[in-house]
């Protein structure tokens, strides 16, 4: 039988999750005071995952990197590739914040998105930039 305790994170309240998987694979969950409190344990025990968060370079104007996230969790057993792919990568301006700058980055149906805008540098030299 395996045993692991967990801070639940998907409210504010923070349950604390005692979760148990007995030798036929069967999983039982204490401490939840809602379902998603539960089904997170059951995630955390059979595929953890994660949101990926980056960097990525610009390939010109003012800023040097991209902040980038993906759109759904990673599972956590592919984060390290995923974060050397992320060094690959060069991104030309424009980008909008949300852009879509890979379908499909780690597996299908997750993709890559743009966490700034950032406009073309205009020929004046002056820079236009929104988002955070």
């Amino acid at each position: 039988m395996t045993e692991r305790k967990f801070i639940c994170i998907v409210c504010p309240v923070g349950c604390e999750l005692s979760a148990h998987a007995d030798d036929s694979g069967a999983l039982s969950v204490q401490g939840n005071q809602c379902k998603r409190g539960a089904e997170y344990a059951r995630t955390e025990l059979t595929d953890p995952r994660r949101v990926l968060t980056g960097t990525v370079r610009l390939t010109a104007g003012p800023l040097r990197f991209l902040p980038v996230r993906t759109d759904k969790p990673v599972k956590r057993g592919v984060l390290r590739d995923a974060m050397r792919v992320l060094a690959q990568i060069e991104i030309e301006p424009p980008v909008k914040c949300g852009d879509v700058l890979r379908a499909d980055f780690t597996e299908p149906g997750i993709n890559l998105l743009a966490g700034r805008t950032v406009e073309r540098e205009h020929t004046t030299g002056d820079v236009q930039q929104t988002g955070p």
